[in-house]
């Protein structure tokens, strides 16, 4: 069932490793607040690239191991604890602040993306598992959660309504199925 959700994937307590540096868990492992989880092989956190240089020196002096660096701004890294891989996302977008925030909390006290920035985020990244993602917490969503994601991409990213509104509409027709 869509709806259903454990405590199969959990997410490790990275601000053991980010130290006081604010963000917020997004990718894979928020979509969980919002939709049954799906398989994710890595956490990912949302920072203020201004901080960039501060978080992976707090990482490197963690024990954590340097991967690479995204596309998109930011880092991967490998926590010393169970092979976890870290993508330290720190794109260079006018409404990161605004995403950090209004997280919300979710497992672990920790703070999660709210879902219109979550969504923004995967609209950006434009992959099949982020379009689905989408599809898939929208159409759970209440109608104060789709105003406020529309107000959100409406101010951030105008061009990509319509799209959200078939995501949406995609997302309803899955869940009616059900």
């Amino acid at each position: 069932m869509l709806r259903e959700r454990s405590d199969v994937y959990g997410t490790p307590d990275v601000r053991k490793y980010l130290g006081d540096v604010r963000f917020a868990v997004v990718g894979g492992l928020a979509t969980r607040l919002y939709m049954a989880e799906r398989m994710t092989l890595d956490a990912d956190v949302l920072i203020s690239p201004a901080l960039l240089d501060t978080v992976e020196t707090a990482l490197a002096g963690s024990g954590c191991s340097k991967l690479g660096t995204l596309t998109i701004g930011g880092s991967t890294w490998s926590l010393p604890e169970g092979g976890t891989s870290l993508d330290v996302i720190a794109p260079d977008e006018d409404w990161i602040d605004e995403a950090l925030d209004s997280a919300v909390t979710g497992p672990g006290d920790m703070p999660y993306a709210s879902l219109p920035y979550l969504v923004l985020m995967k609209l950006g990244a434009g992959r099949m598992q982020d379009l689905a993602d989408i599809s898939r917490m929208l159409g759970s969503a209440d109608s104060a959660a789709l105003e406020q994601t529309r107000e959100v991409i409406g101010r951030h990213r105008a061009s990509d309504l319509e799209d959200l509104e078939s995501l949406i509409s995609l997302g309803k027709l899955e869940y009616e199925q059900e």
